[in-house]
């Protein structure tokens, strides 16, 4: 945390509280489940020719996610 961050906590400690969280925490943020479903087909090994072409293999790894619910569920847990 930068100085300038640390100061405005402490000048506001009588109406701000601030918890610090782990900076990854798939149980306290449910899409790191999604992204990891996702992963799993292609995108991150994936060298796209164009945002077109990547933004074309992202929906079609969702649209592949949406039909399985069960899948969302687990992310949920």
């Amino acid at each position: 945390m930068c100085p300038e961050t640390r100061r405005f906590i402490a000048d506001n400690d009588d109406w701000l509280r601030v918890f610090q969280l782990p900076s990854y925490a798939p149980d306290l943020n449910p899409v790191e489940g999604i992204w990891s479903l996702l992963n799993r087909g292609g995108p991150a090994d994936l060298a796209a020719a164009s945002l077109d072409h990547l933004v074309r293999v992202i929906k079609r790894g969702l649209k592949e996610i949406q039909y399985r619910p069960h899948l969302i569920d687990g992310c949920l847990a």
